[in-house]
């Protein structure tokens, strides 16, 4: 007789597979253990990479897809789930499809759009779809700064451009929108803590907080952080939409899961140095 998982906070993840757990739906899945919830997963790619970039990828169908998902729900009862990397129209889709028929949570959406490395994950197809079907399914979608000025078409360059960025994305559907601000450069340069050299350019401008903007339907919260001197860490925005997804599964509403995730992921950075 199968375990019976079904007592469990079942979080599903729907994303590509890194074969060497940088980032995907390996980081997904410890993630959510670290929260001590049990992992379901189905790959939408198999991608070829490694921490120097992406190297290639295999897209599964939309039919293989719903084969991996409709064994996951038949047998648990998933409490949360979150989207990654969805290469295709059709994937895109058919994941929308399986949250409207089988009353699926709704989800933690990454768009997913390009790798930390440059390489294009989607096309403009793709992107539309999920913009017009899967978005307005969502609990919250997290572009970080360069996907949602994909999204948008906007400029983003400080706090004022994120919630703008994050107000247009509910007026085209969403219902809550976290701006990730981790790739803004300029921060500091705007900062009051900022010297007078720094403002007046004559040094480099550095950031000195990472700050992220929640819109949750119409609510703006802003979440501002330690800016982390590390390395640059693949797979920060897939363990961040993992953590959200892994408190909503929990109970937590959605402003505290984003702070608890952001405090999850800021200690890894930390530990990475």
């Amino acid at each position: 007789m199968p375990h019976d998982k079904s007592r469990h906070n079942v979080v599903l993840t729907i994303a590509g597979l890194d074969p060497s757990g940088g980032a995907g739906i390996i980081a997904d899945i410890k993630t959510f253990v670290a929260f001590g919830c049990a992992p379901a997963a189905a790959i939408t790619s198999l991608t070829f990479q490694n921490s120097g970039g992406v190297f290639g990828a295999l897209h599964q169908t939309a039919n293989s897809v719903r084969g991996q998902v409709l064994p996951i729900i038949e047998e648990l009862h998933v409490a949360s789930m979150k989207t990654g990397m969805l290469p295709t129209r059709a994937i895109v889709s058919e994941v929308a499809r399986l949250i409207r028929e089988m009353n699926l949570p709704s989800p933690v959406v990454d768009p997913v759009l390009r790798s930390s490395s440059g390489y294009e994950l989607v096309d403009e197809d793709t992107i539309e779809v999920l913009l017009s079907e899967l978005m307005s399914l969502a609990r919250v979608i997290t572009p970080n700064v360069p996907e949602a000025e994909r999204l948008t078409g906007l400029s983003i360059k400080g706090e004022s451009e994120m919630r703008e960025a994050a107000r247009e994305l509910r007026e085209m559907g969403a219902r809550a929108v976290l701006v990730k601000g981790g790739h803004l450069s300029g921060a500091r340069a705007s900062c009051p803590q900022a010297s007078e050299p720094e403002k007046a350019g004559r040094m480099p401008a550095l950031p000195v907080e990472a700050i992220d903007v929640l819109d949750d339907e119409g609510r703006v919260s802003l979440f501002r952080g330690e800016w982390i001197d590390a390395p640059p860490m693949r797979g920060t925005g897939c363990v961040l939409s993992a953590a959200i997804a892994a408190c909503l599964g929990r109970g937590i509403d959605l402003e505290e899961a984003v702070g608890t995730a952001k405090n999850f992921v800021s200690n890894a950075i930390r530990k990475s140095r």
